[in-house]
């Protein structure tokens, strides 16, 4: 275990502490005792589903609240045939290109 745990002496890339992951699940950890009272099992199914859209902008390096912000003004007009251009990686695409051009 030693020639483990002596490793980031050798190799600069290693970290030495885990605060990184730490603080990515701190808004998990924050929101757990809040998350129990949801209310009912629909609320709950919800929450989770909202968490996964703002979790998956933030992987898509998208400001979560840009992005529901836009989504939620075009969906009403948006034939379902076209819904899928509002899913994070397609919507990045486009405002990318949208930047571009102006």
């Amino acid at each position: 275990r030693w020639a483990a745990f002596t490793e980031f002496l050798d190799d600069g890339r290693i970290c030495l502490t885990n605060n990184a992951a730490e603080r990515a699940l701190r808004g998990i950890a924050l929101g757990r005792k809040s998350w129990l009272f949801a209310g009912s099992e629909r609320g709950g199914d919800r929450a989770a589903f909202m968490y996964t859209l703002i979790v998956t902008a933030q992987m898509n390096d998208i400001d979560p609240q840009a992005w529901m912000a836009d989504v939620l003004t075009r969906l009403p007009d948006m034939p379902v045939s076209r819904v899928q251009e509002l899913l994070p990686w397609h919507w990045k695409a486009a405002a990318e290109r949208e930047r571009i051009a102006a």
